[in-house]
């Protein structure tokens, strides 16, 4: 018969290591997509090469997952103000892609973009190079790197320049970008401007900056925006904050609003412990 207290030793062991054992991934990525806005949002997701099948809604408070293979590039924004109907066709008043609620084109601007290249390590931004519709944050999880948060925690239909802004019966929806409104080379960064010499920031790309100061106001604007991170999972949240608190859906068993109860699980180990010591306490009397 086995030593009771050596037995004990082993199983505690057992536990301490599955409490503790890291999560274990593959080549997939998890994009775990939230939707903190006050409105319904249909978010649209395409790969830079097809546009299709990418679209889909999320009320208040609700979240989706999509898992993307392994050197995925692709992106991923919102479509606000859409009426689609029972047979998903219809149009949204920002950032549409086609007719559908499944995307058949990219998405038009203006719309804010977060913009991944998957591989050894990812990149990811969050663009406002064809506009702002809606704040966006994407935080790198469970990652090595850098693995900053990109996005933008303001609003920028708050303080939309009025030559570039979007309306709709008086409201402003969007903030269309310099290049969407004047089309010309300067503030598109093509032709002669079509460098990061020449293509410099203007006035309207400050003002984006200033409220966004963690994403791309303007086509040349890499070493500020594009940030990297290497075997993470991402959680890209619409109107929500930087700074939040976040967690992605391999980490669903766990709360996602600061995590507390994890937090204090080291702290309660000795509750988690007390079947493993009514059982050596039976083994002895036995």
């Amino acid at each position: 018969m086995a030593n009771p207290y050596t037995t004990f030793l082993n199983l505690s062991f057992v536990f301490i290591v599955i409490a503790s054992a890291p999560e274990l991934c593959g080549g997939n990525k998890t994009f775990t997509i939230v939707n903190y806005c006050k409105e319904t949002i249909w978010p649209g997701m395409t790969h830079s090469e097809n546009f299709t099948n990418g679209g889909f809604t999320l009320k208040p408070g609700q979240s989706a997952v999509y898992t993307a293979p392994s050197g995925w590039n692709g992106r991923i924004w919102a479509r606000t103000g859409c009426n689609f109907d029972k047979n998903g066709s219809g149009k949204c008043q920002t950032g549409g892609c086609g007719t559908d609620i499944n995307c058949t084109v990219p998405g038009s601007p203006p719309a804010t973009i977060a913009e991944f290249t998957l591989g050894d390590p990812d990149y990811y931004d969050v663009s406002l190079v064809d506009g702002f519709n809606l704040p966006i944050a994407v935080k790198a999880v469970n990652g090595s790197g850098n693995c900053s948060t990109a996005g933008c925690d303001g609003d920028l239909r708050q303080n939309c320049p009025s030559q570039l802004a979007a309306k709709e019966d008086g409201k402003v929806v969007a903030c269309r970008s310099a290049c969407d409104v004047f089309n010309t080379d300067e503030y598109c960064c093509r032709g002669m401007y079509g460098n990061p010499v020449t293509c410099l920031p203007s006035n309207y790309s400050k003002s984006f900056k200033q409220v966004c100061p963690a994403a791309y106001s303007f086509a040349y604007d890499d070493p500020t925006s594009i940030l990297t991170c290497k075997d993470a999972d991402f959680v890209v949240t619409f109107c929500g904050s930087r700074n939040q608190t976040v967690c992605s859906s391999r980490d669903k068993q766990l709360p996602c609003n600061g995590s507390k109860a994890y937090k204090a699980l080291p702290q309660r180990w000795w509750v988690l412990m007390l079947p493993l010591a009514f059982m050596f306490n039976s083994w002895i009397t036995s």
